[in-house]
């Protein structure tokens, strides 16, 4: 099976299951994500936004991901960077695709 094989609702329910996931785990930061994987919270709320063709702004995608304003959640949850995380995060960062 491809990718693109997997119905669309299907796969909206996969991807609401991932954002209540993140929403539990407050304790993954949005930093080591983006060392780890390449992309994190915000970057999910800017996909839903440019995937919505201009009906979502980029926050309040990043709301519908949080289930809150970011502003809210980063004063809440987010700690400070460390430099090793950061250095992680560029590392990483290289190896995506392009947009």
């Amino acid at each position: 099976m491809q990718l693109d094989d997997i119905d669309d609702e299907i796969a909206a329910r996969v991807f609401r299951r991932l954002v209540l996931h993140l929403r539990h785990r407050e304790d993954a930061q949005n930093i080591d994500l983006m060392g780890l994987a390449g992309f994190c919270r915000n970057c999910l709320g800017d996909w839903t936004a440019e995937a919505s063709g201009g009906a979502i702004s980029k926050d309040e995608g990043r709301e519908a991901v949080y289930g809150m304003p970011y502003s809210e959640w980063k004063a809440t949850h987010q700690t400070a960077a460390m430099p090793e995380q950061l250095a992680r995060m560029e590392e990483s960062m290289k190896r995506n695709p392009p947009a």
